[in-house]
């Protein structure tokens, strides 16, 4: 499946490359606002003129961006974009002397970064509604044979202000699953600890210019796999729910990461000698745990249920990862250790209650039987 929609997208590439309109965009559009601005071009609020449609235009530097790369991430957001959480071209893109164009959906409201309060993050409610949405719009695309690869705040965008409709966008680095790309480091704690090696190329690399030789190291290769959205998806959780990251970047040289990792690899061995425990002894054994492997210090503020959805999302290896669409099992439930805590307050006062009612009960009937006894 996925190798027939990766060659669909390359038709649908082919067939427009041949057919790119030129237009001057103030004729068609009235140009609002700068919507975003990075590395790949600028996006900026328009108007349709006559339309008077709002919508998004994407503009791509034509000097920096190759029409293959354009047509790719165009073609994919309008055709393969179909989940109400995913951002969809609108079926207009042309050229300018300057620039590649193409409309998209607009997020009125800005991205999720801008909601993100630093060192607090957003309520507990609100992320769990955000990863709902995420883990359906990335389980599609996945379903479609295309892995995001930058999922990040900064690319998914609101509908609303209370993040009620989320939609994760901007597809320039999404790839067929199973395709082959060069490996690149990058410090965040977004990327992969798979990708660790490749740092230490880059900095043999850099040895190397510096002394001198001008024979790089050859590249190391990675095939695209779904669990790099994976990775992603847990790294935002936390993001989401604290304000801030985990750790700087995912490499053993970076404590917060290191301290995460053996943790992980303490308890993953827990885990393997106790499949067969009964769940009374699990409890005690849970609870004797916590005490011999405590949980790193940027873990100690979340749920046991929460702790259990960042052991599926950040595995370290790649292969045992769990997907997107596990997200839901962990929805309902508190995240936040505090709201775990006032759950269970509220649990055993509502068993004290029920013990009490019944109790009352008991004492009431009492007499009647005695009474009918009696006659």
């Amino acid at each position: 499946m996925a190798a027939v929609e990766a060659q669909q997208l390359d038709e649908l590439c082919f067939l427009t490359a041949q057919s790119m309109t030129s237009l001057r965009t103030s004729d068609h559009f009235q140009i609002v606002k700068l919507l975003g601005e990075g590395s790949y071009g600028k996006v900026m609020l328009a108007v349709h003129r006559k339309r008077g449609t709002p919508m998004a235009l994407k503009f791509f530097p034509r000097k920096s961006t190759s029409l293959a790369s354009f047509l790719r991430e165009y073609h994919l957001s309008l055709s393969f974009c179909t989940h109400p959480s995913l951002t969809r071209a609108l079926g207009i893109f042309y050229s300018t002397p300057s620039y590649y164009v193409f409309a998209q959906q607009a997020g009125l409201y800005g991205d999720l970064y801008n909601v993100i309060v630093s060192e607090v993050g957003v309520g507990e409610e609100c992320v769990q509604r955000v990863m709902a949405q995420l883990s359906g719009a990335v389980t599609h695309l996945h379903s479609l044979g295309f892995v995001h690869r930058d999922i990040k705040p900064e690319n998914i965008f609101l509908c609303d202000p209370a993040c009620r409709w989320v939609k994760l966008g901007d597809f320039g680095l999404a790839r067929p699953i199973g395709t082959s790309v060069r490996g690149v480091w990058y410090d965040s704690p977004f990327c992969t600890p798979e990708v660790e090696p490749v740092k230490a190329l880059e900095q043999e690399n850099a040895r190397r210019q510096l002394s001198g030789d001008l024979e790089p190291v050859e590249p190391l290769w990675m095939t695209v796999e779904p669990s790099v959205d994976s990775w992603a998806l847990g790294v935002l959780s936390y993001c989401l729910l604290t304000g801030c990251f985990p750790w700087e970047e995912s490499t053993r040289d970076a404590s917060g990461y290191r301290r995460f990792r053996e943790w992980f690899e303490r308890e993953a061995e827990r885990d393997s000698d106790g499949e067969d425990r009964y769940q009374e002894e699990e409890e005690e054994k849970e609870r004797e745990d916590r005490r011999s492997n405590p949980l790193p210090t940027q873990f100690k503020g979340f749920s046991r249920l929460v702790i259990a959805l960042f052991k599926e999302l950040l595995h370290p290896l790649p292969e045992q990862r769990g997907s997107p669409e596990e997200i839901l099992s962990y929805l309902g439930g508190p995240w936040l250790k505090e709201n775990e805590e006032q759950q269970e307050r509220k649990e055993a006062e509502a068993e004290k209650e029920a013990r009490n009612i019944s109790g009352r009960a008991g004492v009431e009937e009492e007499p009647e039987r005695e009474g009918r006894a009696e006659r």
